[in-house]
């Protein structure tokens, strides 16, 4: 699905666009599930998927009866049986078919005793257990969370076997699994769950143990350690990407078996609604595909059907057990793997209570199995359980890669702002890193005063104009576009573009824009998997892994990945910033002298003047879209920008007068003492790299890591800071008597300042140097001169900087 949106994202837009993707994914389930259905044996499955999404569903009753189907089936699976109670009388109001020969059965090792019970509608539970059996049932069936208590042993009157029975609630009654336990295998207590904890704790203790930073070494030790336990043929990690499609990324198997590692899916394979169970229903079994599903009988009286989404015994859908089969796939055993769905919104929920975390489906951990194969409730239990210990382990992993990526994008901006003080606007492609640098992608493009710079994969030249004109006249009220795909979003020339399908372009100008290219995503896919031998041939109308990958590739060759939402917001920090460096690079061309005359028109006469002058520089800092903090010769903070009180969150009134070294982390400690020497000394350091904490209601963050270039001459007000021994024999005034004095006005001026200046002109030059230098532009070289102490006329080349960190 292709996703044309401006460049402005959060996280709430970003869930909102995919909660769209889901419905609109549900209805092309629902229609190919219908597909399948009508056609039976003549059912085309790569066609099926690769059409799905330029045709709609017949219509609304078919996605409705698809979901319908989904929640309120009416089969179970044969390897154990099922009964609904009402939970006022415990009387059956549904069972399965094969539920009275299973629990009533009369076993001649166990002497019966009157006449054996009957199960149908309205028999009392309490008359086919044990007196023991019933009485745990009933405790159970008291209790609230009664789930918590799974499984719980009970033991046939008639028969004497035993079962495990798995309860939990729906609405109009409750729902019991029974699963058949060998005799061998009956817990000698009743604590169940602990006896799972058990069985994983081997695995869970291996997980724990792995040092964080691979996601890879994470999964590929998770599927090792449930293909021991379990003894499954085959154990993959199964991940959901952006735009829904999965891919195995770890994999073990017996030997002999074709690996599937590396092969990507599309979204149809595995239904929206199928994902939304493993939601609820965090391990799913499926024990012979072949097997024939039983039928389960409900009271007529019931207002509603009872919905079997809980039931471990659910039959799945006939679609997906023809996919089994044809995979050679004839059990399995699946378990969700559930992690926290990003940055939460605080819109809802009151302060006592603070809201619950989203949660989405990261992947799967998958189970199959040549032969029919059950696993007892305890173990698949313990599964579960490791399931969730592997979850908490890849949302850390999660967090650990968005930091580093955040990390390098915020590098990268810094990196390129000094390229736009250095050379606005061109250093941003003409130089290292560029802009290909802040987000992923095969090729970027400038499109500036009618001239165009390209790097990597890109659209040719007269394509791009094409772009921008479509752009100009279909969203021009807007300042950007980004898409997944251009031929979706309504570019008329997206099929002559090659490889290049996805795009996103930002406006700096009505007329200049930056793009970045991606290609479509088939270009990047690599199946690690077996090839074929020459001559053989899949059939591309089953439904099997191999057209399942090929059908996928189909459907996104007019498809790139998806633009992430953090990816977006860097490109639009990266635009204001743009939009105020080539507004800057704009002014100067059209009018060299307007800062001249400005500052001509103020005839600045005494401090009065020069105070609005400086109040104007210090509010440009202020509002700067960069960090910017400034010392004092002792090391204390007297500058402190907006941009980095919200990074850090110190306000500037708690940051002034603290001494640096007390704000940056201990492990940045020496570098920074380093860098505050030497500049107090007049040697200025580039690119250097620290770490500064975090405060307030950042308390508990990552510290910032900040790129800073270090200047001596002057603080934020203006005050000189730095007044190094070549300064002192230039002018013949010492540092002690020009530190706290006003760099212009006091130090240099045309009345009582220590240096005088010869001339009105000398001032305003000094003026716009300043200027130029705090708005971002780079510092320009003037003539200067002035008397000295001795009243000497010195005249010497300047060069004015500031200190941007």
């Amino acid at each position: 699905m292709s996703s044309s949106r401006q460049s402005h994202s959060s996280s709430n837009t970003g869930r909102s666009r995919h909660s769209a993707r889901i419905i609109a994914q549900t209805t092309v389930d629902a229609k190919l599930h219908a597909d399948f259905e009508e056609s039976g044996v003549s059912f085309d499955y790569s066609n099926s998927v690769r059409v799905n999404g330029d045709q709609q569903p017949r219509s609304s009753i078919v996605t409705t009866a698809y979901l319908h189907n989904i929640q309120k089936g009416k089969f179970t699976q044969p390897f154990g049986c099922l009964l609904a109670l009402d939970e006022n009388t415990y009387k059956v109001i549904a069972y399965s078919e094969n539920a009275p020969e299973m629990l009533t059965m009369v076993s001649h090792a166990v002497p019966s005793v009157g006449d054996h019970p009957v199960l149908g509608i309205g028999t009392d539970i309490r008359t086919i257990f044990t007196a023991p059996s019933s009485s745990a049932l009933l405790k159970a069936l008291g209790i609230g969370e009664v789930s918590l208590l799974n499984p719980i042993l009970v033991h046939c009157k008639t028969s004497g076997k035993p079962f495990y029975a798995i309860i939990h609630r729906v609405t109009g009654g409750l729902i019991i699994d029974f699963e058949p336990v060998k005799p061998s295998e009956v817990p000698m207590t009743a604590a169940g769950a602990l006896q799972s904890y058990k069985l994983a704790a081997k695995a869970i203790t291996r997980l724990q143990s792995l040092p964080s930073g691979s996601m890879e070494r994470l999964c590929d030790t998770m599927v090792q350690e449930v293909f021991e336990l379990t003894s499954y043929d085959r154990v993959m990690t199964y991940k959901f990407h952006d735009d829904d499609h999965g891919e195995v990324i770890s994999e073990v198997t017996k030997p002999g078996l074709e690996p599937y590692l590396g092969l990507h899916y599309p979204a149809a394979d595995i239904p929206q609604a199928a994902r939304f169970l493993f939601m609820k229903n965090k391990v799913r079994m499926i024990v012979d595909c072949r097997a024939k599903h039983v039928k389960v009988f409900q009271d007529d009286k019931l207002p509603i059907d009872l919905t079997l989404c809980g039931s471990t015994l659910r039959a799945p859908h006939s679609c997906h057990l023809q996919y089994m089969e044809n995979m050679n796939s004839i059990a399995s055993l699946v378990m969700a793997v559930i992690v926290n769905d990003g940055e939460e919104g605080n819109d809802t929920g009151s302060e006592q209570q603070p809201q619950q975390k989203r949660k989405r489906l990261w992947g799967l951990v998958v189970c199959h199995n040549t032969t029919p194969r059950f696993v007892p409730f305890p173990l698949r239990y313990a599964c579960e359980f490791l399931a969730q210990v592997f979850a908490v382990h890849v949302n850390k992993e999660l967090e650990l890669e968005s930091q580093i990526v955040e990390k390098n994008i915020l590098r990268t901006q810094t990196l390129l702002c000094d390229m736009l003080m250095r050379d606005a606007p061109l250093g941003i492609v003409s130089q290292s890193p560029n802009i290909m640098d802040l987000v992923k992608c095969d090729g970027a493009a400038l499109l500036y005063k009618g001239k165009i710079w390209k790097l990597g994969v890109t659209p040719s030249d007269s394509q791009l104009n094409e772009i921008a004109s479509w752009l100009s006249e279909y969203h021009m009220d807007s300042t950007g576009l980004s898409t997944d795909s251009l031929y979706d979003a309504g570019f008329p020339g997206a099929l002559a573009l090659g490889v290049v399908c996805g795009m996103a372009a930002v406006r700096i100008t009505p007329k200049d824009m930056l793009f970045w290219f991606r290609s479509h995503t088939a270009a990047e896919i690599r199946w690690g998997g077996a090839k074929h031998e020459p001559g053989l041939k899949d059939d591309d109308r089953k439904m099997h892994p191999r057209s399942s990958f090929k059908a996928f590739l189909e459907v996104v060759k007019k498809r790139s990945l998806p633009w992430k939402d953090y990816e977006m917001d860097a490109i639009h920090s990266l635009q204001l910033i743009l939009r105020n460096a080539f507004r800057d690079v704009e002014t100067t061309d059209t009018n060299a002298n307007a800062i001249h005359s400005k500052l001509n028109d103020l005839k600045l006469e005494g401090m009065q003047e020069l105070e609005a002058v400086t109040s104007e520089m210090v509010r440009l800092i202020e509002t700067a879209t960069v960090p910017i903090l400034a010392v004092d010769v002792d090391g204390l903070i007297n500058g402190w920008n907006m941009k980095i009180a919200e990074l850090t969150g110190l306000s500037v009134d708690n940051a002034i007068e603290k001494h640096l070294l007390a704000l940056v982390e201990d492990s940045s400690s020496e570098t920074v003492q380093k860098m505050l020497l030497l500049a107090l000394q007049g040697e200025e350091e580039k690119n250097i790299q620290f770490e500064i904490k975090t405060h307030g209601a950042r308390t508990g963050a990552d510290p910032i890591s900040l790129v800073v270039n270090a200047c001596v001459n002057r603080d934020l007000h203006e005050n000189v800071v730095g007044w190094n021994p070549a300064m002192t024999k230039l002018t013949g005034w010492n540092r002690d008597e020009v530190v706290d004095k006003m760099l212009l006005g006091e130090v240099f001026g045309t009345n009582t300042a220590c240096c005088h200046l010869k001339n009105q002109e000398s001032f305003v030059n000094l003026g716009v140097v300043l200027n130029n230098a705090v708005t971002g532009n780079e510092p320009e070289k003037v003539p200067l001169g002035f008397f000295a102490r001795s009243g000497k006329y010195v005249r010497k080349i300047n060069r004015v900087q500031v200190i941007f960190l």
